[in-house]
């Protein structure tokens, strides 16, 4: 039985609502994600009151996806308020307002539980051990370091893409003067902060504007590889983005690919910080996280029942999610990672290989996907592999990584192989791509000795021949028919791949 699990994120800049639905056996997927774009910041009064108007927004929108929720079976809503209500001189009003929505549990959170939850994100759907994140909202702004995906610090800035718009930046293009007095103002402010150094770690960046960034790049280079978590970015990248739009009136700035028109007037000064941050704290790289507050708010939900806050592995949880979507024979994929592992081993003893240290985790991640396409269509399995992993964020995972796997998993000969790797040939070098072949022929191989989904194939060895020729043993313990006879026929990719000639002989037990 499926449950359904509602977040809805009263935000500064904007109100969302996400469905999650989440399986017996703990997977979890996004049914529906909707926001109202409500600008609460900017309905606060002289007082530091949310506006009458303010409220207004507020009650239309729950009562909006009320209506959508009725559509779900939605067992439990968990709502949070985040600065606008938080700092709001009328604070206890909008609680009560809150608190009189039938069925709807919301809580303002404190500037640490905001802090928490979007590292929380981070730290459980990406790989990344040590780093700083970044969360820019409408009014406020929150920054965490962890290391060894332990949160260690914390602040909440009290500004915002809008708040500091609203004080340093024109409607239009910001002139030279504004820029140098947000330079000093967010200088003084991450001065701040003792425990904020140059330390060369990487900056995650959670939330629209965040993403917005990215997007904007990915449209600029034509990036080829689908998906924005875990999308890399250099200092200088970002910019550069961010000059090409600090030139562009509004009016051209709403059209630029990639940006959000309800995100045009707020997104330079939302820049600006990300790139002052990455200056401040010597960054050798900016990380999008498509994964912010609100999955953290679930994450927090989903792994209370595990008595825990993090999941042990991010791209083991993956794996496992993916296994289950496309309904694969975990038996089949982990003989065939067994197979692989044993034929990688002996191939680089046997010959001139150095294994790479990577070589093996990529072979035993790309073997549990292995023709993970085949569940679209068997005929053309190795095509729809690689459009599924190369078309899904897979958390966890870098966007180097996922095009690796993807190759790899895919691989059905050379031919195809350089076909897919035709448009991304800015982004791997050859070197990479040769040893993606080498992993993908073996992988193929692998496949081919366990065709017949039995386990016919207790084990296989490589041992030296003939000079120049290596023999593959294959010991069975039942019939191995359809195994011999896709052994002959796979291994001329290996022969390719390593140049080395291959006989096959079969041990009987």
């Amino acid at each position: 039985m499926m449950q359904q699990t509602a977040i809805i994120d009263l935000g500064s800049n904007s109100i969302r609502l996400v469905i999650f639905e989440i399986s017996k056996n703990g997977c979890y997927r996004e049914i529906q994600n909707l926001k109202v774009v409500a600008r609460l910041s900017s309905h606060i009064d002289e007082s530091g009151a949310l506006s009458k108007q303010g409220i207004i927004i507020i009650e239309k929108t729950l009562e909006r996806f009320r209506t959508v929720m009725k559509q779900y079976d939605v067992k439990e809503v968990r709502g949070v308020a985040t600065a606008a209500v938080r700092n709001a001189a009328n604070r206890r009003e909008i609680e009560k307002l809150l608190k009189s929505q039938k069925g709807m549990n919301f809580k303002v959170i404190s500037d640490r539980e905001e802090a928490w939850y979007g590292y929380l994100a981070v730290v459980n759907s990406t790989d990344i051990k040590n780093g700083i994140t970044i969360d820019i909202g409408g009014g406020s702004t929150e920054i965490t370091v962890f290391k060894d995906r332990e949160m260690i610090h914390y602040h909440s800035f009290p500004f915002g893409a809008l708040t500091l718009k609203k004080k340093f930046m024109n409607e239009d293009r910001p002139s030279a003067a504004e820029i140098k007095k947000l330079d000093h103002f967010l200088k003084d402010s991450f001065d701040s902060l003792s425990w904020l150094k140059k330390e060369g770690l990487p900056v995650i960046g959670i939330g629209g504007s965040a993403r917005n960034v990215a997007l904007v790049h990915q449209n600029e280079i034509n990036y080829p590889l689908a998906g924005l978590h875990q999308f890399e970015m250099s200092p200088t990248e970002v910019e550069t983005v961010f000059m090409r739009l600090k030139k562009l009136p509004l009016k051209k700035r709403q059209q630029v690919d990639g940006l959000s028109k309800d995100r045009a007037d707020i997104i330079l000064p939302a820049m600006y910080v990300i790139a002052s941050l990455l200056d401040y704290t010597g960054a050798d790289s900016y990380i999008v996280s498509n994964k912010g507050l609100r999955e953290g708010v679930f994450f927090e939900s989903l792994l209370k029942e595990m008595e825990t806050t993090l999941f042990p592995s991010v791209t083991e949880e993956s794996f496992f999610q993916l296994a289950q979507d496309y309904n694969l024979d975990a038996v089949h994929h982990r003989h065939i990672a067994v197979l692989a592992a044993s034929l990688l081993h002996d191939l680089m003893m046997t010959g001139r290989e150095k294994l790479h240290d990577d070589d093996l985790h990529l072979l035993q991640l790309a073997a549990r996907v292995f023709y993970i396409g085949e569940t679209v269509h068997p005929e053309a399995r190795s095509q729809h592999t690689f459009y599924l992993l190369t078309n899904q964020s897979i958390d966890g995972l870098s966007h180097s990584r996922r095009l690796a796997i993807a190759l790899i998993a895919s691989f059905r000969n050379r031919s195809l192989f350089h076909q897919y790797a035709a448009p991304y040939r800015q982004w791997v070098s050859q070197k990479e791509l040769t040893r993606y072949e080498k992993l993908g022929s073996i992988l193929r191989l692998a496949y081919g000795l366990d065709r017949s989904k039995m386990g016919a194939v207790k084990s296989v060895k490589v041992t030296p021949g003939e000079p120049g020729r290596l023999t593959l043993k294959m010991k069975t313990v039942k019939e191995g028919y359809f195994e011999e006879f896709h052994a002959q026929k796979y291994k001329k990719h290996v022969e390719r791949a390593f140049g080395r000639k291959i006989d096959v002989s079969v041990n009987h037990h």
